[in-house]
């Protein structure tokens, strides 16, 4: 039996008692057994962790049913992800499914819990504010719509575009905008440059008329609710007016006024908000991302287009459509007559009568026609905006999906990690470790080494020290050899994939190991096992290209690190080994002349221009007698 206690009409249930050291077994039985002894009632449940954090919450209309049905049967990857995590739940029984709503909506705003849908509540929508009962009326931007008689339109996607909103109507109505303050700085100075342009009508002149500005301003205030073509209708008749009674100026001014407005229209400058009277929303779910797109309209004339991407929900289409149009709408603060939708939400009636609240509206599913079009054209937005994001993410996620099939592996590899053996005869025998996460390069965790057990070239032995070490320290406890990686893979064919897995086996660690074998043209051709059985992955080119870039970047890492340690040597051979120049002079050298090669070559009057005279004596006789043998020929040095 539930208990709880009621408080307005909502009763809450406690959650279930504590357990300690529960198998994941034992977990999914105690909370399938809490969930049949739920009601069948509308309600909400929120489901928490082993560390009592609410992860999840969700509305139902029958709390036994919905809450049941995550603990039996199959669900996506996302859901059972979430599943595994759940280690309690609590519900809340509420009167109606509208109140299950609108309780599922401010739980989600107070928790933001990690597996909802979750929209940039703070991202804001700014207003322009402006207050015709002012003597001299201007633009403000605010987020807020007030209650003290002022006008506010908008809202916009950004300040950016309000900004710039702002500017195209001042542009189109030669209003100022300069900074002044009217009516402080009527004529206390000559007008700005933009009056000499013709872009002002220099109200900050004595002169000026405030008639003339407020005229102006009600007319801005008429563009920014998007009457665009009423205006032009008016100036247009205003122009040919006076054109007939030869008042030309007066009507090149009209003439100039219309073209503003027109570009004004044409560019879209007008915001939807309030103005807007048909909104068409477009959802688009995909592998790795997904996007909303809120499409604005007035009279068919498109207004502007928001979007948002968003991590894929747990939620099919209908519930997530649900979600966020409850969401986006209540952030926003306004709603058009219509929206127009691609899918009948999960509970329609519900969601036009919580909008209910913000302003009058109209969910509607188009199935033909021009309005099924609009809706169409905002789906493909939606659909372009995720993949031009996420494209290469998805790419990655099928790549490790497809390793996970074709290898056997557990799950998807998350972290793959790469060894190469570099060296160029008996010294400097190094090797280097490529780390890859999510199928990108995770640069901060690559590792490099340097063979220390061996006196000459033996790649089998030198691949054995560098897993042993590199396994050893993980086993010794240091953080920057952890975590394990998912998946190995080694340059070479079965015999180093074997090698890698036999010392794994004498450290007690299990991970899947392969080889990485070329073909002819020096590429990755197949993958191979320790026990010889090839995988190809040519068939493949996604595939292909993303093992063969861990090869490259894996051979790159290595054998920058063996020339980083052969040129290093090779300087101290030479250059320490002349009398007088130390570490300061040997830098300074090697910055001048760039090589070793070039000081070698350098006479000794340019040498003398890096290092004293002694110095640079030194070292050309140096060099002089080094090769001395190659020229044929000596020279006497002073000593």
């Amino acid at each position: 039996m539930l208990s709880g206690t009621l408080r307005s009409g909502i009763f809450v249930t406690g959650g279930g008692d504590d357990v300690e050291k529960e198998s994941p077994g034992e977990i999914l039985e105690r909370l399938r057994e809490k969930a049949l002894s739920l009601p069948l009632k509308p309600g909400v449940y929120l489901m928490k962790d082993s560390s009592g954090a609410v992860i999840y919450v969700g509305k139902a209309v029958k709390l036994k049913n919905r809450v049941n049905s995550y603990f039996h049967g199959e669900h996506n990857a996302k859901t059972e992800a979430m599943i595994a995590k759940i280690h309690d739940f609590d519900v809340i029984v509420a009167n109606s499914e509208f109140e299950a709503l609108v309780l599922e909506n401010s739980l989600i705003k107070h928790y933001m819990p990690h597996y909802n849908i979750l929209l940039k509540d703070d991202k804001g929508y700014p207003f322009i504010r402006v207050d015709m009962r002012q003597d001299y009326p201007g633009f403000s931007v605010v987020n807020r719509v007030g209650k003290d008689g002022a006008g506010y339109y908008g809202p916009y996607g950004s300040r950016g575009t309000t900004f710039k909103a702002i500017d195209a109507v001042s542009k189109a109505l030669k209003l100022p905008t300069c900074g002044k303050k009217f009516p402080r700085d009527i004529g206390k100075e000559r007008p700005c440059l933009n009056y000499h342009m013709g872009a002002c009508r220099g109200y900050c002149m004595k002169d000026a008329s405030g008639e003339e500005y407020r005229q102006s301003m009600q007319t801005a205030v008429r563009l920014l609710c998007g009457k665009t073509d009423e205006l032009i209708k008016e100036l247009t008749a205003a122009m040919e007016e006076d054109a007939e009674n030869l008042r030309f100026e007066l009507a090149a001014d009209k003439r100039d006024r219309i073209r503003a407005v027109t570009a004004l229209k044409s560019m879209q400058r007008v915001v939807a908000g309030s103005a807007a009277d048909t909104d068409a929303v477009g959802l688009y779910l995909g592998a790795a991302k997904s996007c909303l797109v809120v499409m604005h309209y007035i009279h068919g004339d498109l207004l502007d287009k928001e979007y948002e991407i968003l991590p894929t929900p747990l939620e099919e289409k209908p519930e997530a459509l649900e979600a966020l149009l409850v969401g986006y709408y209540r952030r926003r603060g306004l709603v058009p007559r219509v929206i127009l939708l691609p899918c009948e939400p999960s509970n329609g009636a519900t969601v036009e009568q919580l909008l209910g609240d913000i302003g009058k509206t109209r969910l509607f599913v188009p199935q033909r026609g021009e309005l099924a079009k609009l809706v169409a054209t905002a789906e493909m937005n939606a659909r372009e905006e995720a993949e031009r994001v996420t494209s290469r993410e998805e790419k990655q996620l099928k790549v490790l999906e497809w390793l996970e099939r074709e290898l056997c592996l557990p799950k998807p590899p998350e972290r793959i990690e790469s060894f190469d053996i570099s060296n160029t005869g008996n010294d400097n025998i190094v090797a280097g470790m490529t780390v890859f996460r999510h199928g990108k390069p995770l640069k901060r965790d690559y590792r490099r080494f340097k063979i220390k057990t061996l006196d000459g070239q033996d790649d089998f032995h030198s691949m054995e020290e560098v897993i042993a070490r590199r396994f050893q320290r993980y086993l010794d406890g240091d953080e920057k050899f952890s975590p394990l990686p998912d998946l190995l893979l080694i340059d070479g064919g079965d015999v180093h994939a074997s090698i890698a897995l036999g010392v794994l086996q004498k450290l007690g660690l299990a991970l899947p190991v392969f080889g990485m074998v070329k073909d002819d043209r020096h590429r990755t051709r197949a993958l191979i096992t320790p026990d010889g059985h090839e995988i190809g992955i040519q068939a493949n080119p996604t595939v292909f290209a993303f093992i063969g870039s861990i090869q490259e970047e894996t051979h790159r890492f290595a054998i920058e690190y063996q020339r980083s340690l052969q040129n290093a040597g090779t300087s101290r051979s030479a250059l320490d080994a002349v009398p007088g120049v130390g570490a300061k002079r040997k830098a300074a050298l090697l910055k001048a002349f760039g090589s070793l090669r070039a000081i070698a070559g350098a006479s000794e009057a340019e040498l003398g221009k890096v290092v004293d005279s002694r110095t640079a004596n030194a070292v050309f006789c140096y060099f002089k007698e080094k090769n001395k043998d190659k020229v044929g020929e000596e020279n006497r040095c002073e000593s």
